[in-house]
């Protein structure tokens, strides 16, 4: 239990120790890159998740992986980031809070599954059950249609997909659609994508 939290503490407290560590050299180093600006001026994902307060704990956990870099690359650099960018189903934080297990804890132990494993193992299977559940959130294609009456989206997580379902509206707006049953509660555009908050979580097992 105590790994459990202290875990989850630091994921959680990532974005304050990392901006109050912060600081400008006054004479940068030769390989220093200064960041490239939008052509189009409009913020990057990664622009938008850094100031979206209400679901900054999706975004502590994204940061801890490699995979977080798309959230600031231009669209179609990789095969992960397509033609129109990410489409990003930001949970908000109640939402996370709200998980019966969290995000690195991964499925339930089955009945008479020995749980005694290593420190090591445990830090190990945390951080693959985090990037199992940050890639189920993203989806490699943007911008994103809601045909009648559903429609399927692959993820980044292999073999996992999530269903959009519209009902019976007769136009394809986001602010009546849901995703696995959970309602988007807020959509923002960015440079390299699109991001949706939700009010629920993806399930990755």
């Amino acid at each position: 239990m105590r790994h459990h939290f202290s875990f989850f503490a630091l994921l959680c407290l990532a974005p304050f120790s990392s901006a109050g560590s912060l600081q400008t050299p006054l004479n940068p180093p030769e390989s220093f890159q200064a960041p490239q600006l939008q052509v189009n001026n409009m913020p990057s994902l990664a622009d938008l998740l850094t100031i979206e307060s209400s679901a900054s704990i999706f975004y502590s956990y994204a940061r801890e992986l490699s995979l977080s870099e798309l959230f600031s690359q231009p669209a179609g650099l990789t095969e992960d980031n397509g033609k129109g960018g990410l489409t990003l189903l930001v949970p908000t934080n109640k939402a996370v809070m709200a998980m019966e297990r969290k995000p690195h804890q991964g499925p339930p132990p089955k009945d008479n599954e020995d749980i005694s494993i290593s420190e090591e193992e445990f830090f190990r299977n945390s951080k693959d059950n985090v990037l199992r559940w940050v890639q189920a959130h993203v989806i490699p294609t943007s911008p994103l249609t809601f045909p009648l009456p559903s429609t399927t989206y692959d993820t980044l997580l292999d073999g996992k997909s999530v269903t959009f379902s519209s009902g019976n509206v007769d136009e394809e707006d986001w602010k009546k659609v849901t995703v696995e049953g959970t309602h988007i509660l807020d959509m923002k555009q960015a440079s390299n994508g699109v991001m949706y908050i939700i009010d629920g979580t993806i399930n990755t097992y």
